[in-house]
């Protein structure tokens, strides 16, 4: 199916609210190696519970959401913060620049030891995805996105390398991941199970919604499915996969950058059809 009609261009979203995508996205850097640094080295503190018992929060949870938030005021005062943590809210038809922020996805995992947790950073107006980041601390990298601008790594030593989706054309033998809804499968789940054994696919459950896509983009995974899009969770590393080559696309199977209603499925061009005929389930949208 076509790409979504009549959205705006990242260039004119930015152009009409002064914002600079690349000071952005050196500050949102900043923030990334900031969260990196509390996420290895400060003590997790008292892990507690929200929802229901198991989702957890940790102090460095909302100590890095604080700090991120801190830094992005200094740079951008007008600009909204929306948080996992610490929350917010924007009107995505008509409100301004807003940044949207996971300051650790994989809390389960980062209580446990873990080591698959991930920093979430991206800046939008409204629908529009302007630029992204996704912070592995234990590799030590950043991956950064920037609308129109492609997808690069960015490594301790200070060098800058572009990535790109996986070249593979076929599902066999391939890797694509996928999460919970929280700790239960989402509905459609376990059907995508089944469809990727059935094509000789393994599946993988790692605990990092933002890391399941952002490896895609990286070319670590051919593919990744994910029960309900959250831009706080989801924007960067979906930016970070489209730029780099891989293709997203919402339950209907549109092709699209804001993926609501969910699933959605990020792929490899060359396994693109093949997992996207494996979302479950297909509701009839008007």
């Amino acid at each position: 199916m076509e790409p979504d009609a009549g959205a705006v261009s990242a260039a004119a979203a930015a152009a009409a609210y002064g914002i600079d995508m690349e000071h952005a996205l050196e500050v949102a850097v900043e923030c990334a190696e900031l969260a990196a640094h509390v996420m290895r080295d400060v003590p997790r503190g008292v892990v507690r519970t929200k929802a229901h018992p198991a989702d957890v929060v940790t102090d460095i949870d909302v100590a890095t959401e604080e700090a991120v938030r801190a830094l992005l005021a200094q740079a951008f005062p007008d600009h909204v913060v929306v948080g996992e943590e610490l929350g917010g809210s924007t009107d995505l038809d008509g409100g301004g620049p807003t940044w949207w922020c996971d300051p650790v996805d994989g809390t389960t995992n980062l209580a446990s030891g873990l080591p698959w947790t991930s920093f979430s950073l991206a800046l939008s107006v409204g629908r529009v995805p302007l630029v992204g980041v996704v912070g592995d601390p234990w590799r030590h990298e950043v991956l950064t996105a920037r609308a129109d601008g492609g997808a690069h790594r960015r490594l301790p030593d200070g060098s800058v390398v572009a990535v790109r989706a996986s070249p593979v054309t076929t599902p066999e033998g391939q890797v694509v991941l996928t999460e919970w809804a929280s700790y239960v499968p989402w509905p459609g789940m376990l059907e995508l199970l089944e469809g990727l054994a059935g094509q000789h696919c393994t599946s993988r459950v790692m605990g990092s919604g933002t890391l399941a896509i952002a490896s895609v983009g990286a070319g670590r995974a051919a593919g990744a499915v994910i029960g309900e899009f959250q831009p706080e969770d989801h924007l960067a590393a979906l930016l970070l996969s489209a730029e780099a080559g891989a293709v997203v696309r919402d339950v209907a199977g549109r092709e699209t950058r804001w993926p609501v209603p969910g699933p959605f499925s990020v792929a490899a061009p060359g396994v693109d059809a093949a997992l996207g005929g494996l979302l479950r389930p297909r509701p009839r949208l008007p």
